[in-house]
């Protein structure tokens, strides 16, 4: 067995990151309906195949449809109540509470609601790309954005 991989690499600057969680880059500009502060990504610890970071979804936000490309995105909730609708006519529906795992395929039309009109929603995401990539689809919403659209640098005004 070789020790070839073990040649050309500093693990110490190289090898295992921790980002406290109260350093995250919130390098999104602010907008309304929602938050996102960047943990993992290729500019912060080289990251290639992924990105990770919190998001913050304001009172009764909800996005337009979308899906995500060849991405895959998995969603932990923290606190509050996530509901997804999904399918070609967003005809499917599901709700997610703190300590849920939410997975999100490909290619997947899917809307994301804050299903609380008063409480922040509060999840961990994580994506298998570093490029944001968002398909915004001309699909009724079942639930129309109405008081707060969810908008960021990954969810685009319809």
């Amino acid at each position: 067995m070789s020790d070839h991989h073990h040649d050309h690499h500093d693990w110490k600057h190289a090898g295992v990151r921790v980002i406290p969680g109260d350093q995250l880059d919130p390098n999104t500009a602010s907008t309304p309906g929602m938050n996102r502060a960047a943990a993992i990504n290729f500019a912060r610890v080289g990251a290639e195949k992924l990105w990770a970071g919190t998001v913050t979804i304001h009172a009764n936000a909800k996005t337009g449809a979308h899906h995500h490309g060849e991405l895959e995105s998995v969603i932990y909730v923290l606190k509050g109540r996530a509901r997804m609708r999904w399918g070609e006519a967003l005809e499917y529906v599901a709700e997610a509470g703190p300590g849920d795992f939410i997975y999100v395929p490909p290619f997947v039309p899917h809307q994301e609601i804050n299903a609380s009109a008063d409480e922040p929603l509060e999840c961990v995401l994580v994506r298998s790309g570093g490029e944001a990539v968002v398909v915004n689809l001309d699909i009724a919403p079942v639930e129309q954005p109405e008081a707060v659209a969810w908008v960021d640098s990954i969810h685009k005004a319809p």
